[in-house]
C-alpha cells in the first residue's frame, strides 16, 4: 500500500516588493496537491489579513530553479549575482507587478517533495477528467470553482 502524502505544504518567508519601494517580508505558503498535479500555489499575506493566492505550473517553478523561465503573468528567475541564495518570482496582473523573493533551498526542497508525491510525467495519472470537465462547464454547485482571491497563471 502506497503511503505517499497527497499534498505538500511549506511555510516560507517571502520578501515582496512592487516596482517602487523596499521589499516587505511576508509569510508565504507553497502548496502542491495531487488532485491538481500540474499546478503549484503560492499564498502571500499577513496572518491577520487576506491571503493572495497565485496558481501556476509546477514545471515553471522547477525550471526556474535552473534558468529564467516564463513569459506571461509569472516569471521565475533563479539565484544570481548578489542574490545567490534566493529565487525570484515576478507576478503580473491588471493591478500591477510584484517581485517575490524566497530562499532557493526552501523552494528547491518544496519542488523535490512535490515530485516525490507525483513524479514528472505521471501527472496525467492523477487527473480526474470527469471533475475537470464538470468544473470547466460550470455545472457543479460544489467547491470545484476557484476562490475569488486566486490568480491563475
Amino acid at each position: 500500500m502506497d503511503k505517499r502524502p497527497s499534498a505538500v505544504t511549506r511555510a516560507v518567508t517571502a520578501h515582496v516588493s512592487a516596482l517602487q519601494g523596499p521589499p516587505l517580508p511576508l509569510p508565504a505558503e507553497l502548496h502542491y496537491e495531487i488532485t491538481d498535479p500540474y499546478a503549484v500555489r503560492i499564498s502571500l499575506g499577513a496572518s491577520n489579513g487576506p491571503l493572495v493566492t497565485w496558481v501556476f505550473a509546477r514545471e515553471l517553478l522547477a525550471q526556474g530553479l535552473r534558468c529564467p523561465t516564463g513569459t506571461g503573468d509569472v516569471v521565475v528567475i533563479p539565484k544570481y549575482c548578489h542574490h545567490s541564495h534566493t529565487v525570484r518570482i515576478v507576478l503580473r496582473n491588471s493591478s500591477g507587478v510584484a517581485l517575490v523573493e524566497m530562499g532557493a533551498t526552501e523552494v528547491a526542497a518544496f519542488v523535490q517533495q512535490s515530485f516525490d508525491v507525483v513524479p514528472a510525467g505521471a501527472e496525467r495519472d492523477h487527473l480526474n477528467l470527469d471533475d475537470l470537465i464538470t468544473a470547466l462547464v460550470g455545472r457543479s454547485g460544489d467547491s470545484t470553482s476557484h476562490r475569488s482571491d486566486e490568480h491563475l497563471a
